[in-house]
């Protein structure tokens, strides 16, 4: 990849790079609704609301959360894909977790840069959360676009097919078959070897 910087690369967080956060917290608490995420729930809004009423319902604390947080792991290859893919472009995350679930996992992915949101915690408890932008995913291409970027995106998810769709190509990654059906349009692969390559030939054809 030659020309560093013009280009670079947008991706999601969860499913991609590490495992979906919720889900965890869902096994580990026996909550089956907190197993609901991006890939079911097209309306992110809709879908933290339902969370948020869910964690007050059951009392559960933002230490409880940190705490599966810090059992987490990133997925079997993704630190070694990331750490590759960062030797030849730059890699921003996006992704519409929250700073507070985030910064865990960045450390053991090597503290890639990442913007995403912020939860809004009172005596333990998770109250609210401030969403950075709404749609910051696309927003965020089409900023980096205006600043003369190539952007190349991958992720899993509803929330993600906006800057897939806004950047120069994009790619889903490990995602439903549901999205992958409803998003025809979008390449859909599975292995990190296939992504390094897809997203280095796609940089190629946009020179």
């Amino acid at each position: 990849m030659s020309d560093h910087r013009q280009q670079i690369v947008t991706l999601d967080l969860e499913g991609v790079l590490v495992p979906e956060i919720w889900i965890a917290v869902a096994e580990r608490t026996g909550i089956e609704a907190l197993r609901r995420t991006t890939r079911d729930e097209p309306d992110y809004d809709v879908l933290m609301r339902q969370r948020l009423d869910i964690l007050d319902h059951h009392g559960l604390t933002m230490s409880t959360v940190a705490d599966v947080i810090a059992g987490l792991s990133p997925l079997a290859g993704a630190r070694e894909f990331l750490d590759t893919l960062r030797s030849e472009v730059q890699v921003v995350i996006l992704s519409d977790t929250f700073e507070q679930f985030a910064a865990p996992l960045m450390a053991q992915l090597g503290w890639p840069t990442i913007w995403c949101h912020r939860l809004v915690i009172a005596d333990d408890r998770i109250v609210d959360y401030r969403l950075r932008l709404p749609d910051q995913k696309r927003r965020a291409v089409e900023a980096l676009q205006s600043l003369e970027f190539t952007v190349v995106a991958a992720g899993d998810s509803y929330n993600d097919t906006t800057m897939l769709r806004a950047a120069h190509a994009g790619f889903l990654f490990r995602s439903p078959e549901r999205v992958q059906a409803e998003f025809p349009d979008l390449p859909a692969l599975d292995d990190y070897d296939d992504l390094l390559g897809a997203i280095r030939s796609a940089f190629a054809a946009l020179r």
